[in-house]
């Protein structure tokens, strides 16, 4: 089958402290980073070994690519035959060397800009340099009011074929005027923008879409907390099937994503992992999106 997961194992630390964050500037402890280092590679033998094709988004709570398992896992997993994409999120604080050993047609990364955290040259050199490698890559930016005029010079800077996505700030309403100024940095924020009601519709989580931890755990996302079984004793496999949603509302990219009720798998065609869209491959071109495609 085709398969996709979300994994995040134990790693909590980060070398960031935004305050939008609860494990900004988070210590793991020795054996802590090595309980993560064990896990990730667990994992990563469970991929190698699978008969499945698979499509793998890595989403730590702390910044992976700092650590060299990560780096590494990223690396070996490109180069499987199996493994259609394999991408993580990131804040782009790592050195970019290691991508010369990667396959870039598998390999995608997920990159946020943290204004008042890393100099601004340096992050946009990083993603230039990215660019000039050919990796795959989205930057985005937390829709908060103080980082707009980051963002504006950011999407004016960076290559025009590289997405800018701007995810809306958690607890911050937008009224229109304000979700204008990010709409016109990014033509898809109106599905940022609001919650998405989702009790009872179709999700492809639990079905083709799975969330793993650490100890090997499934569960549909990493919203809904009932566990689905082990990926490691294949506990997991009995228990996919088409479901609804048994939440509310779905407020993350990473989960609304995957919601039947949204045109995003068609808006992301070929890059729903590393959320690069098929529709925008330049922003200049991109036109704001229908009242009815929003919510």
């Amino acid at each position: 089958m085709d398969l996709t997961v979300l994994y995040r194992g134990p790693l909590a630390s980060c070398d960031y402290d935004c305050p939008y964050c609860p494990f900004a500037k988070r210590r793991d402890s020795t054996a802590q980073l090595r309980a993560d280092r064990a896990a990730l590679e667990r994992f990563a033998r469970w991929a190698t070994d699978s008969e499945d094709d698979l499509s793998l988004l890595f989403t730590p709570w702390g910044e992976g690519l700092v650590r060299s398992w990560y780096r590494r896992t990223l690396t070996e997993l490109s180069r499987l035959p199996h493994v259609r994409r394999v991408a993580i999120q990131t804040n782009l604080s790592c050195r970019t060397g290691w991508l010369a050993e990667a396959d870039l047609d598998t390999l995608a990364l997920w990159c946020t800009y943290h204004p008042g955290q890393t100099p601004y040259d340096r992050f946009l050199a990083k993603c230039r340099e990215l660019a000039d490698r050919g990796v795959r890559f989205s930057v985005g930016v937390v829709g908060l009011p103080a980082h707009l005029a980051a963002a504006r010079r950011l999407r004016d800077d960076l290559p025009p074929h590289v997405y800018l996505w701007i995810n809306a700030a958690e607890g911050h309403t937008y009224d229109d005027a304000e979700a204008g100024d990010w709409t016109a940095l990014d033509p898809l924020f109106p599905y940022s923008r609001h919650p998405h009601r989702s009790a009872g519709l179709p999700c492809r989580t639990g079905e083709s879409v799975i969330s793993v931890d650490g100890a090997g755990t499934v569960r549909r996302c990493h919203f809904v907390r009932d566990e689905l079984g082990n990926l490691y004793d294949g506990s997991y496999r009995a228990a996919l099937r088409p479901r609804a949603c048994p939440l509310a509302v779905c407020d993350c990219h990473i989960g609304y994503v995957h919601l039947e009720s949204l045109p995003l798998y068609d808006v992301f065609a070929g890059g729903v992992l590393e959320r690069v869209p098929s529709a925008l491959p330049g922003q200049g071109t991109a036109r704001a999106l229908p009242l009815t495609a929003r919510r």
